[in-house]
């Protein structure tokens, strides 16, 4: 009961320590203001993303106490994915490489001249998505200490597992062409250093030279795949068709309430995606991609009917919960154990060295100060819990002041959609290539944009489906690490009587078996009405 009072107080002196109501809210709460701002300018141009908008805001956290450091840092990488989507709804450019699910409908949803339904659909999912991820870190915290440590590389091998055979999900109408190019996905996943042995693996040195195949020894960039096989087809498409993205310009835009009402009108399905990105959040070393992706598969199986990848709202809905209840989860481990769960938490990190902070039980202890310097920081020192308890505010304002100003904006943002063709198709070119040369500083890579298009030209021109690539050069290198990692703690097969492999063994199994049911019926049904229109034709 004690800690109850203690956890309790801990909880409300974080929310007011972040809130301008004393002289140290005042600076946290300046910080947090600056770090949105910054945040939502990085999440819009393409290729840069909250890592890289942490790694350069890190220098200016030196001379902060941490909670006003923290703000500054979290407040720019929360809501680096929300404003991503604006991006990948408008121009079918992702701000970053691993949020890119939203692409696959968000897109078609501004083509079909629904953006602002589209738009409100992702801004008030991921505002759902980030209050559940800050409320699940906030819950995690008595008990998260068995939750981590139940996941060990079996473990971490059955997850990827399970998200390459989400294949059969993204597959479309043909489950053959689908699982043909998550296995390209999966080999470009095999491009670059091998993780065990360290030996160039498909670099081309052959083709291109050894100096020339360098750049790929650290693998097949992701944002470059991204920006390539989404945008470059539609940019094409687009100078085809000489109109504006939106292929209904006569007609009223999709109401931006109309996507929030979707929101709560599919509430089920965008808690479900919350609690899944939370979740995949929480494990380190899985991070955005998989939650996305993750996430969009589940969309597909559970909701009835067809059409994804044309224009529905539940593909919005459902990686953008995900991509922002993530941030939540991997915070999780990166407070508890010093373990980072994603590639921004393995940078805020480096925040809580420069400010003589040690990740741990000291996070989680109601009565012990962050810093024994309380002098030194003017005299307000607060408790590793109130400081953690900060974090969890700290994603929450953060995200409801980004989409509140977003709103603000979106009816004129929508508008862009009407643009003619010959106008924006310099600017999005300009996007994608800054997306794919930011990465890196490459210049191989804008070319691996220009393939990547072309290869997405094609697929789309003969309908073959693209988000498998994606999933399986996401997954495809995790599961190899950790199979290796398995198989040499356990023995060759002996991780695979562990009851976390069976449950998600058994969980693989059935969602495969979904998917084959759903497909069948679907096949069915088309049938069913193709001898219904025969009936009648041969009456008539």
């Amino acid at each position: 009961m004690e800690y109850l009072g203690d956890y309790v107080g801990a909880l409300t002196s974080g929310l007011f320590n972040i809130l301008p109501f004393s002289d140290h809210g005042t600076d946290a709460f300046t910080a947090l203001l600056i770090g949105v701002a910054i945040g939502f300018v990085v999440g819009i141009l393409p290729g840069l993303g909250g890592a890289v908008a942490l790694a350069l805001m890190l220098p200016f956290t030196f001379s902060m106490d941490p909670t006003s450091a923290f703000a500054f840092l979290l407040g720019a990488n929360a809501v680096t994915a929300t404003t991503g989507d604006i991006t990948s709804v408008l121009f079918g450019v992702p701000g970053e490489g691993i949020s890119a699910a939203v692409i696959v409908d968000g897109h078609p949803m501004a083509k079909n001249g629904e953006a602002g339904r589209a738009l409100g659909a992702a801004l008030m999912s991921s505002l759902v998505g980030a209050i559940f991820g800050a409320l699940f870190l906030a819950l995690a915290i008595p008990i998260v200490r068995p939750l981590v440590l139940s996941i060990a590389s079996p473990e971490f091998f059955m997850l990827a597992l399970l998200g390459i055979t989400f294949v059969a999900s993204l597959s479309g109408e043909s489950m053959i062409k689908g699982l043909a190019v998550g296995g390209i996905g999966l080999t470009l996943a095999m491009v670059g250093l091998d993780p065990i042995e360290g030996i160039p693996r498909y670099t081309l040195e052959p083709v291109i030279g050894i100096s020339r195949s360098l750049f790929l020894w650290d693998g097949i960039n992701i944002v470059s795949v991204t920006v390539g096989l989404f945008a470059i087809p539609e940019i094409i498409d687009l100078a085809v068709k000489g109109t504006g993205i939106s292929e209904r310009s006569g007609e009223k835009l999709g109401g931006v309430m109309q996507g929030v009402k979707d929101t709560f009108t599919h509430w089920k399905l965008v808690f479900r995606c919350s609690a899944l990105g939370a979740y995949i959040g929480l494990i380190p070393g899985l991070g955005g991609g998989p939650a996305q992706w993750m996430a969009y598969a589940h969309a597909v199986q559970s909701s009835p009917g067809g059409g994804f990848g044309k224009g529905r709202v539940e593909g919005v809905l459902g990686p953008g919960a995900a991509n922002n209840s993530k941030e939540g989860g991997s915070l999780i481990p990166t407070l508890a154990f010093g373990v980072p769960g994603s590639v921004s938490m393995a940078i805020l990190l480096g925040a809580f060295i420069i400010q003589g902070l040690v990740p741990g039980p000291a996070m989680l202890d109601p009565n012990t100060p962050v810093r024994p310097d309380a002098a030194s920081l003017g005299g307000f020192n607060p408790s590793g819990l109130e400081l953690t308890f900060s974090f969890v505010w700290i994603l929450i304002v953060s995200n409801i002041i980004t989409v509140v100003v977003a709103f603000l904006f979106l009816g004129q943002l929508a508008k862009v959609t009407q643009i003619r063709g010959a106008l924006l198709i310099p600017f999005i070119l300009l996007l994608v290539f800054l997306g794919g040369f930011a990465v890196k500083n490459a210049p191989e890579d804008v070319a691996m944009v220009i393939v990547f298009g072309l290869l997405g030209w094609v697929m789309v021109r003969y309908d073959w489906p693209r988000p498998p690539i994606l999933l399986g050069l996401v997954l495809g290198g995790i599961a190899e690490s950790n199979l290796f990692i398995a198989t040499q703690a356990y023995g060759t097969l002996g991780w695979i009587t562990r009851p976390g492999v069976i449950f998600l063994g058994l969980v693989m199994v059935g969602s495969v078996a979904y998917a084959i049911r759903r497909d069948m019926k679907r096949r069915s049904a088309a049938a069913a009405e193709l001898s219904d229109v025969r009936d009648v034709s041969d009456t008539a």
